[in-house]
């Protein structure tokens, strides 16, 4: 006979033990679950224009970007600034490309993580304006090896007839900034700088108008000086014997006209309705009485000189210019007149013997008719009179003499 309350407790049991293995296998299953969704999390990856969501176990962004089927080149950068590990975010990829940049007909190689052609520029620092001519759109995107055109525009100014605007050329010459601007030059016209002239940024052009006139005026002519020796008048002094009168003229010139304003002009006819009288000056060569003998005076002395008296001189030479004389009017501080060109009269100017004196020089007769500076008051300094003018003043230079008193005053 069986022991039924034995075998219910093993039956009992037995179920238990069931019941104990379905709750763990039930806590393996739930706990390995819940440990993959909390490992895999959501990577949204930027490549160029291409947005690619991916969800991931993976940390690192590279695997990350490898598990999606993304490759990356040699010189490609990632972005991930917005990404965080286990948590998701944004990873951006920055590819690398070459481009090649034609400028003024040459063609250089760029490299650029930039993904529209404006963007390009910016990176390269290009300064490139709507206003330039180029073969993409500023919002075409960049493909590697292309190649990017571009003809930089210039900014000029073009004054003309009074006015001064200006103009955006990509490229081209002052004739084709005249063509833009619808401006049109004469036969005389003419432009600053020329019309083959390169335009380049801020260039400044100017178009100048050319005219001509005609135009007659009535002129005056001078009349001229006529000089005569006269023998009958001394050294020094002249007559006038007929008054000079001008004349007068009717003359043509052709004037030329730059923008409006005289610039020049050229005779082309003149007709005289009045003509000058000529001014005749009769001009004196007879010499010095006494000039070649010297009459005494009856003065033996005087402040200390005396007749005879030999002195160690030093001289110089002036001409009847204001440079040498003080003023151009030729006349001596004794009243003698003095100009350039006539026969040589055989003056000096000294302060230390009285007008009128008599010297030799070195053999040479001088009378002394003139006064200067200061310089000319040293015992022995005399300045000579030189007819032949400023250059032979010059010429003649300073030197030393011997002086002998000959006459004291006049």
């Amino acid at each position: 006979m069986t022991n039924q309350s034995f075998a219910g407790k093993r039956l009992v049991k037995s179920v238990l033990s069931i019941v104990i293995a379905l709750v763990l296998l039930i806590t393996v299953f739930v706990n390995t679950a819940y440990a993959d969704a909390t490992r895999k999390y959501d990577v949204t990856v930027v490549d160029g224009v291409d947005t690619i969501a991916v969800t991931t176990t993976e940390t690192e962004p590279i695997s990350i970007l490898k598990s999606a089927g993304i490759v990356l080149g040699a010189y490609d950068k990632l972005d991930i600034t917005g990404f965080v590990a286990e948590e998701g975010g944004i990873i951006t990829v920055d590819r690398y490309n070459t481009i090649y940049l034609s400028l003024a007909g040459e063609i250089t190689q760029y490299g650029v993580y930039s993904d529209t052609v404006g963007a390009a520029f910016e990176e390269l620092g290009f300064a490139v304006t709507l206003d330039d001519d180029v073969n993409y759109s500023f919002d075409d995107l960049i493909v590697n090896g292309m190649i990017i055109s571009i003809d930089k525009a210039v900014r000029v100014s073009l004054t003309s007839d009074g006015e001064t605007n200006e103009y955006t050329l990509i490229s081209g010459t002052v004739a084709d900034l005249l063509a833009l601007a619808g401006v049109n030059l004469g036969a005389d016209d003419y432009t600053q700088p020329s019309m083959d002239t390169v335009l380049d940024n801020g260039t400044a052009v100017s178009v100048y108008r050319v005219s001509y006139k005609e135009e007659t005026v009535k002129e005056t002519v001078s009349y001229d000086t006529k000089k005569i020796n006269d023998s009958d008048i001394e050294v020094g002094y002249d007559k006038l014997e007929t008054v000079g009168v001008n004349g007068e003229a009717e003359v043509t010139y052709r004037v030329k006209y730059v923008n409006g304003e005289m610039d020049s002009k050229t005779e082309t006819k003149r007709t005289v309705t009045k003509k000058p009288v000529d001014e005749v000056i009769r001009v004196g060569t007879k010499l010095p009485e006494g000039y070649n003998s010297v009459e005494p005076n009856g003065t033996s002395s005087w402040n200390g000189y005396t007749l005879g008296q030999t002195i160690s001189g030093r001289y110089s030479h002036y001409c009847a210019c204001s440079v040498c004389n003080g003023n151009s009017r030729g006349i001596t501080t004794s009243g003698k007149r003095i100009q350039n060109g006539m026969q040589n009269p055989y003056y000096v100017a000294c302060n230390w013997l009285p007008l009128g004196s008599v010297i030799d020089v070195d053999g040479q007769l001088y009378t002394v008719v003139d006064k200067g500076g200061s310089g000319l008051s040293k015992q022995g300094r005399i300045d000579i009179f030189t007819p032949e003018g400023h250059s032979m003043c010059y010429s003649l230079g300073v030197g030393s003499c011997t002086i002998t008193i000959v006459r004291l005053g006049w």
